[in-house]
């Protein structure tokens, strides 16, 4: 509990007593008076001066008004209890929105945390401590360990392990070594590294997730909006009405009107809209809160109050479903044994350090002795040719293999195919492809069991690529080969087609998905390893990639 709550507790509990003992001493008069004015102003003196500096603005009917005008009221006709009872279980109530909406502001000062302080960069061989504002791209930076990493770069020198929980809502350290990424605002937890910066502060990860939590509340959702509207209205409404439930029935019924006045502040006591007006706000704020805690950024409520209703959902597939990097999935060797055919192929693509290269050289896992080597030649577009112990060996496509006079064949498998001849002789090929997130397949199915009737994959793959992850996860729908106009114009079309109130939700990673991430009715972006412009076009970011983190979003 923070101070200003443990002040309210310490002056609603003196209010209390004293009301208690104000009900307990026999006293009439201006004495009775006195003894019950005291507990009503150390409990109500803040909504009073409320009432009275809204007035001076201009701002006359708020729930203030309406507290200061009922107990007003209640003292001038010798209820003076009931003015004090008011003024105390308002204040209770505020108290406990207060703690409530603190509580709910936790996971927010949670992110304010991971704003670095300060920065360690190098500078003419020696260190300089400066703001991370003031480092410039491409400057090297020391992190020591337990501080936190201040801008976005690439590890040159060192080996450590780093916290991202506050980013990413992954609680288990990740270890990074020479070459890995590492995200500003995480902590290092082993040794000193030093990282060269790719990205000015400005558009470090930790400067977005702070601009996005904190620019989330300013897009209201509907319901807001219709509250806000509606307090507006509702207010002198309710002031009217206890004005004519004051006066009319005395002078056209002859009714007592001491009898109907106070039933007029009974009425406005009641009819107070403070609790009405917090909680559709206090909801939406608490939900991006919990979400953020959990990696997962809501850039504002409307996009919050949209997943509700969401019935569609369309995804991408390459770095969305799928982890984003080759993998040797299979090895078809034909005049060879699947080990000489991976030894032959990794050798050659050990001279290129093409993504497709990396993954053979990777699968092979042994060291390759160089000196065999003869000409090593890299073919844009097509593979190696290279000569080793004297033979000519020829990696890549089957452009190539024709180039090579080989007598090569199609793959009845999905992925990419690499296929090896040795001086015109074809010895087989090796099937190279994305494999699927670990949590690809429960996100799907979990998806269905929250209510989301219909699943889509669009992709710019080929065909048989998009048919092999549909069928992998069970999901009917594909289209493939699209540009990224195609996805838009079939993106639209699910939007025609969508249930009548519900909502289409996209979730993409790459440059070619921020159009349709805007044109959807939600985008979900892949934070970690997603693109720029698709995090900037989405409505919600995933901040570690996992698409389970969706089916989190919709709960």
């Amino acid at each position: 509990m923070i101070r200003e709550h443990r002040e309210d507790v310490i002056k609603l509990s003196l209010s209390a007593v004293l009301f208690a003992a104000a009900l307990i001493i026999p006293s009439e008069g201006p004495l009775r008076l006195a003894v019950f004015a005291i507990p009503y102003l150390i409990a109500g003196y803040e909504v009073l001066w409320s009432a009275v500096r809204s007035i001076f603005k201009g701002e006359i009917f708020d729930e203030n008004f309406l507290m200061a005008l009922a107990s007003i009221g209640a003292f001038c006709i010798g209820e003076y209890p009931e003015a004090v009872a008011v003024m105390l279980f308002y204040g209770v109530g505020e108290l406990f929105e207060h703690i409530a909406v603190g509580k709910s502001r936790k996971s927010i000062a949670a992110l304010m945390d991971i704003r670095p302080d300060y920065a360690v960069v190098l500078r003419s061989g020696t260190e300089e401590k400066v703001s991370p504002a003031q480092v410039n791209v491409g400057e090297t930076v020391i992190v020591r360990p337990f501080e936190k990493i201040p801008l976005d770069g690439t590890i040159i020198e060192g080996e450590t392990s780093v916290n991202a929980a506050a980013l990413t809502g992954e609680s288990l350290p990740v270890d990074k070594k020479t070459g890995d990424a590492v995200m500003s605002g995480s902590i290092n937890l082993g040794g000193m590294i030093k990282v060269v910066v790719k990205s000015p502060y400005s558009e470090s990860t930790v400067a977005k997730i702070l601009e996005l939590v904190e620019n989330a509340s300013s897009k209201k959702a509907r319901q807001e909006n219709f509250i806000t509207r509606f307090a507006r209205y509702y207010t002198p409404c309710v002031v009217v009405g206890a004005a004519l439930l004051a006066f009319v029935p005395p002078i056209f019924f002859s009714g007592d009107i001491s009898e109907w006045v106070r039933r007029a502040l009974i009425f406005l006591v009641v009819s107070c809209p403070c609790a009405l007006v917090v909680s559709v706000p206090l909801s939406f704020f608490g939900g991006i809160g919990g979400a953020s805690l959990r990696g997962i950024l809501i850039k504002g409520s409307n996009y919050l109050e949209a997943l509700s209703r969401v019935k569609t959902v369309v995804f991408d597939i390459t770095g969305t479903l799928t982890a984003g990097s080759f993998k040797v999935v299979a090895v078809h060797p034909e005049l060879v044994s699947p080990d000489e055919l991976l030894e032959i192929a990794a050798a050659a693509e050990s001279f290129s350090n093409h993504p497709i290269a990396e993954s053979i050289v990777s699968a092979h896992g042994k060291d390759i002795d160089k000196s065999r080597f003869g000409e090593v030649s890299e073919l844009p577009g097509r593979g190696i040719k290279a000569v080793i112990d004297k033979k000519t060996v020829w990696v890549g496509n089957c452009t190539l293999m024709e180039e090579a006079g080989s007598d090569w064949h199609e793959c009845e498998l999905s992925g990419t195919a690499v296929h090896i001849s040795i001086d015109g002789k074809y010895m087989g090929h090796i099937i190279i492809s994305d494999e699927l997130k670990s949590d690809a397949k429960n996100a799907i199915s979990a998806l269905s069991e929250t209510g989301v009737k219909r699943i889509a994959l669009l992709t710019g793959d080929m065909k048989k690529v998009g048919e092999s992850v549909a069928h992998e996860l069970s999901i009917d729908e594909v289209y493939s080969e699209l540009l990224p106009a195609g996805k838009v114009e079939k993106v639209e079309e699910l939007l025609s087609e969508k249930i009548a109130g519900s909502t289409l939700a996209f979730v993409g990673d790459g440059i070619n998905d921020a159009p349709v991430l805007s044109r959807a009715d939600i985008g979900i972006a892949m934070g970690a390893l997603g693109s720029d412009a698709a995090i900037e076009a989405a409505d919600i970011v995933l901040m570690d990639d996992k698409p389970s983190k969706i089916v989190t979003a919709l709960a």
